[in-house]
């Protein structure tokens, strides 16, 4: 088994080919695959469907997630399988963050200061 280290040193680069073509072959995908498994499927249905916003401020119901895709989610599967059981690298969310910032398909979505806040107080 791979360690986590060497496992998101090699999806980093990954990220960073994908993102100076901004497109995935299937070599790309086949790692991503082997290092993500189920995630990767469930990240590229949310990228296909529109699902990353980036949310910016103005000084430049399904459920939505604060995802910082190198750090942090407010997901559930973010906490219990990355934080708690280790068992996940990282959840589909981030996954589908940086894949979609890697091709191109993030929506920037602007917000007040104040929203922006609000969003950030509820983490």
């Amino acid at each position: 088994m791979t360690s986590p280290a060497v496992s998101i040193t090699v999806a980093e680069a990954v990220w960073e080919q994908i993102k100076s073509s901004r497109s995935a072959s299937d070599d790309h995908l086949s790692i991503l695959q082997f290092l993500f498994g189920r995630n990767l499927e469930r990240a590229t249905r949310i990228v296909d469907q529109g699902g990353v916003r980036k949310v910016v401020g103005e000084s430049k119901r399904k459920e939505e997630y604060i995802c910082f895709p190198e750090h942090h989610c407010t997901c559930y599967s973010f906490f219990y399988d990355v934080v708690n059981r280790g068992e996940q690298l990282c959840c589909k969310h981030q996954i589908a963050a940086r894949l979609a910032e890697a091709v191109g398909e993030v929506m920037e979505v602007e917000v007040s200061d104040e929203q922006l806040a609000t969003m950030l107080s509820k983490l």
